[in-house]
């Protein structure tokens, strides 16, 4: 809808799945679009500025800094927003309540990292499910990124109507495997150019059990190297528990790495995943799988252990995946297959073609299918019961 002015409220913009899907969205979506972070103005804060984004930091200094509410009332009120988008468990609670008391009645929700038992790593424990519940009301849609995660909202008590599944998207093109992108790569951190190379993306978290795939290397030959790409609270226990097994020379740990790095070549999401030789994702809870994805659009063959992205699909889309449940030892055996079947089937240079199951998470129409779910929130907005107890 032309001429749409919306807000994104995001809970910080340091490198992450959530932080770089807004900044990927906002590239396509036909609005104005204006990003406000409660913490953490990081990586992804820049590039949107680089993308000429006007990014507003709000400096909340922890999650009950209520003084940021007043802050965010006068920043929407002032930009005058059509519509109000929030990202992650803290933005969406305050800001929902912010938009309504600043007279904005379309507001839109994504929830990226509903699981099963955690959100956000946090527990789901009853003050969070009824905290969550309340400021959902406020709201006219609350966006899952998958099946998988409407159903747990319907679970968790949101009302059917309001649920909209719009998926993830990404830059399918930006990921197309690039052969002279794979050897500058691996000559730039130091990857033999005949390695077997795991690739391992996302939060280094407890959660995502990246320790796995540290304990699967210590039963595969030598030439195998594991590529964990991501920052996070694990990192110093995962270079330990690399170094108890004897295989720190075999792990290389790249830190956050953004999904564009403006031109540096090696030091980008797509650059790594044109290095690696399959893509590996143990973590038992995902909202979504959006790395699955990735390595699917860079023509890697995928084992995971959760991908609602992958097992919300018809099965003759998710060719080039497989599922595996358990630890090191049943990730070792599949990867062994993995790269069988692989070089089995290779009789010349590696050659990776697009999943289908990759064209089917385009960003484009995943940004179609939002403009729907605004346009919608935009002619069907009603004052909420917080303006009818205010006026």
């Amino acid at each position: 809808m032309p001429g749409l002015k919306a807000l994104h409220i995001i809970t910080g913009l340091g490198v992450g799945g959530a932080e770089q899907q807004l900044r990927l969205l906002l590239r396509h979506l036909p609005a104005e679009c204006d990003v406000a972070t409660l913490t953490n103005p990081g990586p992804v804060a820049a590039s949107l500025r680089e993308d000429g984004v006007r990014v507003i930091h709000l400096g909340m200094s922890g999650n009950r800094d209520l003084s940021v509410l007043p802050r965010l009332v006068r920043l929407i009120r002032s930009g005058r927003y059509d519509l109000v988008h929030t990202h992650l468990y803290r933005a969406c609670v305050y800001g929902r309540i912010a938009a309504r008391l600043a007279g904005v009645r379309a507001v839109v929700a994504t929830e990226h990292s509903l699981g099963g038992t955690q959100l956000e790593g946090r527990a789901l424990t009853a003050g969070v499910r009824a905290l969550y519940l309340a400021s959902e009301r406020l709201g006219h849609a609350t966006v899952a990124v998958s099946p998988t995660v409407a159903d747990r909202l319907r679970r968790w008590g949101v009302p059917e109507p309001r649920i909209e599944i719009v998926p993830n998207g990404i830059d399918v093109a930006r990921f197309r495997f690039d052969p002279v992108s794979r050897e500058h790569t691996r000559s730039r951190l130091g990857l033999p150019q005949d390695a077997y190379v795991v690739g391992g993306i996302g939060r280094l978290t407890a959660g995502k059990r990246f320790g796995v795939l540290i304990g699967a290397l210590t039963r595969l030959p030598r030439d195998y190297r594991l590529l964990l790409v991501g920052g996070g609270p694990e990192e110093n226990v995962l270079r330990r528990t690399a170094e108890r097994a004897g295989v720190t020379d075999r792990v290389l740990f790249t830190g956050e790495r953004p999904y564009d790095a403006g031109g540096t070549r090696g030091l980008d999401l797509p650059s790594l995943t044109s290095a690696m030789d399959a893509l590996a994702s143990p973590s038992p809870e995902e909202a979504f799988g959006l790395a699955v994805v990735e390595g699917l659009a860079a023509g890697l063959p995928v084992l995971y252990a959760s991908c609602p992205a992958v097992e919300d699909l018809p099965p003759h889309l998710a060719a080039g995946t497989r599922r595996v449940r358990g630890g090191a030892d049943t990730f070792a055996r599949a990867l062994t297959e993995t790269r069988a079947l692989t070089e089995a089937g290779r009789s010349r240079p590696p050659s990776r073609p697009v999943s289908a199951a990759a064209r089917h998470y385009c960003i484009t129409r995943t940004a179609a299918r939002l403009m729907d779910v605004y346009a919608a929130a935009v002619s069907r907005s009603s004052p909420s019961p917080l303006e009818v107890a205010l006026s």
